[in-house]
C-alpha cells in the first residue's frame, strides 16, 4: 500500500473502535509503529489508550478502519493467530504463573515450539543472559519475585516466541520508582540490543519521553498531537506536569 513504509511494523489506519456500537472510545485513530522503536501513545485517563491495545491485539474489533501488520491486513486474524503472526500483549498486571518456578515459566514461552528441546534450551539460555537475576532464581515460584523481577520473567517468557511488535501497557503500574526504572531500562535495551520494537501506552509522561523514539497524544478519543520526544517538552509542561 502507498501509505505504508518499510520502516513501519504497524498500522492503526483510520480506526474507530468501542465495547458498544455506536458508542466508539476512538475515532478515526491513526497510529503508525515504527521498526525496531519504542512508539508511545499518551494522553489522559479515559482517552483510550489501552483500548488501542486491546483493538490491535484483537480483543475488540474496530468498527471502522484497518489493523496492518507488515502491510497485511490483520482485521480478520482471530487473537491466538495475531500472536503466530507475531504480536505480543503485555497487561497492566504482570501476567505470570504466579505459583511455577522462573525456568517453568519461560518454559511456557516456547510452547508452540516445545518439541524442539534445543531451541526450547538455546532461547531459556538467552533470557538468563538477557535477565542475569533470572538464573540464580530459576528455581524459585515467580510470585514470590520483586514487581521488577515478574516483569522480567513476563518479558522472558514472551521474547521465547521473537515477537515482532510487543504492545506494553502501563508497564510499571503499581511498582515503586526504583522498580520502575528497572522495568524502563529493559524496555530500552530490548529496542537496543534485540532490536524489538514496541508499541507502549503510558501515564508516564516523563519517563515515556525519555525512552520513546516517536510520541502520539490523544485527547477525547482521537489523535491530537504526533512527533519526536523533543517536541513536546513545552507540551508536557504545559499540559500533565503541575
Amino acid at each position: 500500500m502507498s501509505d505504508f513504509h518499510t520502516d513501519t511494523v504497524m498500522y492503526m489506519k483510520d480506526i474507530d473502535v468501542g465495547y458498544y456500537r455506536d458508542l466508539n472510545i476512538l475515532q478515526d485513530l491513526d497510529i503508525k509503529v515504527q521498526r525496531h522503536k519504542i512508539t508511545a501513545i499518551l494522553g489522559a485517563n479515559g482517552v483510550g489508550k489501552s483500548t488501542a491495545l486491546k483493538a490491535a491485539f484483537g480483543f475488540l474489533r474496530p468498527f471502522k478502519g484497518d489493523i496492518l501488520l507488515e502491510g497485511e491486513s490483520i482485521m480478520d486474524v482471530p487473537t491466538h493467530q495475531r500472536i503466530l503472526k507475531g504480536l505480543a500483549y503485555i497487561p497492566q498486571q504482570p501476567g505470570v504463573f504466579k505459583d511455577m518456578t522462573v525456568q517453568e515459566n519461560l518454559e511456557l514461552g516456547g510452547w508452540t515450539f516445545r518439541r524442539d528441546k534445543k531451541q526450547v534450551r538455546d532461547k531459556i539460555e538467552a533470557n538468563y543472559e538477557r535477565f542475569p537475576v533470572l538464573r540464580d532464581k530459576r528455581k524459585q515460584i515467580t510470585g514470590e519475585l520483586s514487581g521488577g523481577q515478574q516483569r522480567m520473567v513476563e518479558l522472558g517468557r514472551i521474547l521465547m516466541a521473537d515477537p515482532k511488535v510487543m504492545l506494553v501497557d502501563e508497564p510499571t503500574a503499581g511498582l515503586s520508582k526504583m522498580l520502575a526504572s528497572e522495568v524502563y531500562e529493559m524496555l530500552t535495551d530490548l529496542t537496543i540490543k534485540d532490536n524489538m520494537t514496541i508499541l507502549l501506552v503510558d501515564q508516564e509522561i516523563r519517563q515515556a519521553l525519555k525512552i520513546s523514539d516517536y510520541v502520539y497524544v490523544l485527547e477525547l478519543g482521537r489523535n491530537k498531537f504526533e512527533g519526536e520526544p523533543s517536541e513536546f517538552e513545552d507540551l508536557e509542561k504545559a499540559f500533565w506536569v503541575a
